[in-house]
């Protein structure tokens, strides 16, 4: 995409959409279709490109293996400028990821773990540093969390993001709160960024207006601010390397306001990945919330909750009586317990058997919610396990400034 388009992009409002289009934006995602996001749709109105069967030939010829199932899935399903990044490991010449996250509750769920699981397969097949944004600035002005407990939930949720497994040699994991404070060339850059975007870009871009507070006005750019490797002087010095975003697509406008400044400021566009939602239990209108308790699993759920919130609340695609589910079969599209095991089962062949025996009403709603349960119980249970032996010392050296394996 050029500059020019990107820019006109940057001035689409996402504040007035057409009442029968998808919500979708960094801080709602609400669908009118039972079906949920119509990502298709929504490729075309943020201007990203569809990841196709022939970029995913030529990723796996690249990294000679298997590429991820979320890839082969379409879960990670749109990129931007991912072949720039292909074309940087195929030289050998060096490249990073960024990911972040906002945290607003202390304990992260299943929707959560997704960007997390794929990034740690990205550094491992790539072999790459890694830094990971804790967005606890942000959730002072959208949630009016104090920021003591802002700070706090981050911290809590660095074990979290720990417990997924990253190499903590390759692995650098920051609070807005404190790093900026800490490193003179992050502020800098944000400085840099925010003199390259005016008021109306923003305006177009997030939906502010002449109420909103000026902390959320100057937030874009700090989350922007990763994306430029002299932000982290103690793991790339002054090299001005290519970066590699994976995230949710509703992220994606602050990196489309991102990828209008960099070239303005002598740095490569960063490259993106976007990858669906985890919908609510209830439904596919909508992602997972932490701030609803039945829409989500969270990952301190028991063994005994997941079971209940899977049997009670996961929306089903099955038809009203068995006699009629027999006859007609289930609707895999929108059965909630079919979609998680999209994320979650590995086995490409059993998720297609599962698929084509519910379609055919061989398999019933309540089987299908046991496969589901049965599915992510013990990712959840190992999650925890390996969160237990997350101690504070451990998060704070994975927080600590310092030489990353490059």
């Amino acid at each position: 995409m050029t500059e020019n388009m990107e820019t006109k992009l940057n001035n689409l409002s996402i504040e007035n959409p057409n009442d029968d289009e998808d919500i979708v934006d960094p801080w709602n995602v609400v669908s009118k279709s039972e079906k949920g996001i119509d990502y298709d749709k929504l490729i075309k109105k943020f201007g990203s490109s569809k990841i196709d069967s022939e970029l995913l030939d030529r990723f796996e010829k690249v990294i000679k293996q298997k590429v991820h199932h979320f890839l082969r899935r379409g879960i990670v399903f749109s990129h931007r400028d991912l072949n720039s990044i292909l074309n940087q490991y195929e030289s050998g010449k060096p490249f990073y990821l960024y990911t972040g996250r906002g945290p607003s509750s202390s304990s992260m769920h299943l929707g959560h773990l997704v960007p997390f699981m794929f990034c740690k397969w990205l550094q491992d097949t790539f072999n790459v540093p890694l830094v990971i944004q804790l967005t606890d600035d942000e959730k002072c002005f959208w949630r009016n969390i104090q920021m003591e407990d802002a700070q706090q939930m981050a911290f809590e949720n660095a074990k979290d993001i720990i417990a997924i497994g990253f190499d903590i040699n390759k692995t650098f994991i920051f609070s807005d709160l404190n790093y900026m404070g800490q490193c003179p060339e992050f502020y800098q850059n944000v400085i840099r960024i925010q003199r390259c975007v005016t008021f109306n870009q923003v305006k177009g871009i997030f939906g502010f207006d002449d109420s909103t507070p000026i902390g959320k006005i100057a937030f874009p750019a700090i989350q922007a601010t990763p994306a430029l490797s002299t932000s982290f002087p103690h793991i790339f010095g002054k090299q001005k390397l290519p970066c590699l975003i994976p995230c949710a697509i509703d992220q994606d406008p602050y990196f489309r306001m991102t990828r209008d400044v960099t070239p303005r400021i002598g740095y490569q566009k960063p490259a993106l990945l976007h990858s669906r939602f985890l919908p609510a239990l209830q439904g596919a209108q909508t992602k997972m919330s932490s701030s609803d308790e039945n829409s989500t699993i969270f990952l301190t759920d028991s063994a005994k909750k997941v079971k209940n919130k899977v049997n009670k609340h996961a929306f089903s695609g099955g038809q009203a009586t068995v006699e009629e589910h027999r006859e007609k079969g289930g609707n895999c599209d929108i059965d909630i317990s079919f979609q998680y095991l999209s994320f979650f089962l590995e086995d490409d062949e059993r998720l297609e058997q599962i698929k084509k025996d519910y379609s055919s009403g061989a398999l019933l709603t309540g089987e299908l919610k046991k496969i589901l349960i049965d599915t992510i119980t013990p990712i959840i249970t190992r999650h925890q396990e390996a969160r237990a032996k997350v101690t504070d010392e451990l998060v704070r050296q994975f927080m600590t400034p310092r030489k990353l394996d490059l």
